[in-house]
C-alpha cells in the first residue's frame, strides 16, 4: 500500500531499541558468531546487519577474512536487491496501485537492476584484483540505493520499499567500507 509520507523512526533504534554502543549492539547477536566475523562488521557502520546479512553466504570451510566477508556481503545484496525487485515489480503489476504511481516504481525497477548491474561488475573487480573499478562499483551503489526512496519523496508518497531499500542500504554501506578499507589486493 502506498502512504503520505510520516515522520521516520529514530535512525539509532534497532527493533525499537535504541543502543548506546557498539558493545550493546555486538550484545544482542546469537551466541557462536565467529569473532573474526564480529571484528570485520564492528568496523563497518552497521555491524549487526553486516554479520546478519552475511552469515548466510559464508560456510563452515570458508576463512573469515575481509574479502569473504566482502563477497558474502555483495552477495546479500544481490539476494536482497532481487527480493526488492521481485516486490516492486509485483507492485507495478498490480491493477489497484495507483496509475501515477507505477512511473516511480519503474524508477525502483532501474535502480535494483543497476544494483544488480554494479554487483556483477564488484565481482569482476574482485577477480581481476582491480581495487579502483571495486570502489567505483560499490560507491555506485551508495548513488543508486537513494533513488526508489527519492522518487517517493519527490512525490510526497512513502515508499512502500522503505523497510527493504533501508536493509539494502546498510548492506551496500558495509560492503564499500569492507571493500575500501579492509580488502586489499
Amino acid at each position: 500500500m502506498i502512504e503520505v509520507m510520516s515522520e521516520s523512526p529514530s535512525p539509532f533504534a534497532f527493533d525499537g531499541i535504541t543502543l548506546e554502543s557498539i558493545d550493546n549492539l555486538l550484545s544482542i547477536l546469537p551466541s557462536g558468531v565467529n569473532p573474526a566475523l564480529q571484528q570485520i562488521c564492528g568496523n563497518t557502520d552497521h555491524p549487526v546487519e553486516c554479520i546478519i546479512a552475511t552469515m548466510p553466504f559464508l560456510d563452515e570451510k570458508t576463512p573469515i577474512e575481509p574479502l569473504s566477508v566482502l563477497k558474502a556481503g555483495i552477495e546479500a545484496m544481490d539476494s536482497q536487491t532481487k527480493d526488492a525487485l521481485a516486490e516492486v515489480t509485483k507492485l507495478s503489476m498490480d491493477p489497484t496501485t495507483p496509475k501515477n504511481v507505477v512511473p516511480i516504481l519503474q524508477t525502483c525497477i532501474d535502480v535494483y537492476n543497476s544494483i544488480l548491474n554494479s554487483d556483477q561488475k564488484s565481482f569482476e573487480a574482485i577477480s581481476n584484483h582491480n581495487l579502483v573499478q571495486l570502489s567505483t562499483e560499490l560507491g555506485a551503489n551508495v548513488e543508486n540505493i537513494l533513488g526508489c526512496d527519492n522518487a517517493f519523496k519527490q512525490a510526497k508518497l512513502e515508499s512502500p520499499m522503505k523497510e527493504m531499500d533501508a536493509m539494502l542500504g546498510k548492506i551496500i554501506s558495509n560492503t564499500l567500507t569492507i571493500g575500501v578499507d579492509m580488502v586489499h589486493f
